[in-house]
């Protein structure tokens, strides 16, 4: 099999789910995958036939895999000199480092929402900014909430041309796999305000002025977002029309709490575990059609974002515009999606 050689440097929440959805692809193989020693995850990675490295290139490091049911093929550099593009899905605090490596061995990479978007200068989500991305050296895919957020704002700026919007986020504690985090028993504002999902929105779609707060809440499956979007006088559009052009969006569902039987979060990932998703993933941004409100100028809506497998899909899209091997978005976004899909069968 050919196709673009993907590093994914990681293999945990996101990089297993990355690594399964490049596999997918007609265009992509996965060159190898890193972790740091022998454990569960290494076993996923050996039962998909991926390659398995070391985090780093120290020996010592290298050789605790020595004894174990589990062989590596060296480290770091060694995945890298066989890779085209490296996919960083590596816990945060070490995108520096991590960016100066990529960098030393001339390899293209992408790094995730928990790096600042200094760290590469240019983000990246499928539908607002994948020409910009073409050719570059390296992206930074963008959280999920901003991933979330790009994916019902951007699509209504296309047809208003320029919106303000007003966004609370309220956030999971932790991933449903994570025992080390909260809280247990509060609901715990950010502190800083704007949290950093209005910002971060900004550096990937033009023409949205956004704020934005966020809570976190005891609760592991979903985020769910409160948006109200101002948009200009005159746009001339309805609820309904509001709600079509998400129906004609990728990655974008709505469904009714009411007549679909899906009030909550909780009913929204058994859905997805329904329909087969690996993990009971849903990599579409979900839209109570019935909580969306078009009154003059002013729209709200609620939607809710599967923390541990929206930016998935757009990390695939992220190695097509790095390596300019796909122009147009919804073209790239329908390979990626086809393909996943397929796989499940």
């Amino acid at each position: 099999m050919t196709g673009v050689r993907v590093a994914i440097n990681g293999f945990g929440t996101i990089g297993k789910r990355v690594a399964k959805a490049v596999q997918a692809q007609p265009d992509m193989i996965v060159s190898g995958v890193t972790k740091t020693g022998p454990s569960h995850g290494c076993a996923l990675a050996n039962r998909y036939g991926i390659p398995l490295y070391c985090t780093d290139d120290s020996p010592d490091r290298i050789r605790s895999f020595d004894g174990s049911e589990y062989s590596v093929s060296g480290g770091l550099s060694d995945l890298l000199s066989v890779s085209d593009v490296v996919i960083d899905c590596a816990p945060g605090k070490v995108g520096q480092k991590n960016h100066h490596t990529y960098l030393e061995a001339g390899i293209k990479h992408i790094f995730q929402g928990g790096e600042k978007h200094e760290l590469t200068g240019i983000s990246y989500t499928s539908c607002s900014n994948h020409s910009q991305n073409l050719g570059v050296m390296g992206t930074r895919v963008v959280s999920c909430n901003t991933t979330g957020l790009a994916r019902t704002l951007v699509p209504l700026r296309e047809v208003v041309g320029e919106m303000r919007v007003e966004c609370t986020m309220i956030r999971r504690a932790a991933d449903p796999g994570d025992s080390n985090k909260g809280p247990v028993n509060a609901i715990k504002p950010v502190l800083k305000v704007p949290s950093h999902h209005g910002p971060d929105l900004m550096t990937v779609a033009e023409k949205i002025d956004i704020t934005s707060l966020a809570v976190a809440v005891p609760t592991t499956i979903m985020h769910v977002h409160a948006i109200v979007a101002y948009l200009p006088s005159g746009h001339g559009l309805t609820t309904a029309d509001v709600l079509s052009i998400w129906e004609n969006t990728p990655r974008v569902i709505s469904m009714s709490g009411s007549s679909d039987g899906i009030p909550s979060t909780a009913e929204v990932m058994e859905m997805a575990r329904d329909i087969g998703r690996p993990w009971g993933d849903l990599h579409e941004i979900f839209v109570w059609s019935d909580g969306v409100s078009l009154d003059g100028n002013v729209l709200r809506y609620f939607q809710a974002i599967h923390q541990e497998s929206d930016v998935v899909p757009e990390n695939v899209d992220a190695v097509r515009a790095l390596m300019d091997i796909e122009q147009d978005w919804r073209v790239s976004v329908d390979i990626t999606d086809r393909s996943i899909k397929e796989s499940f069968s």
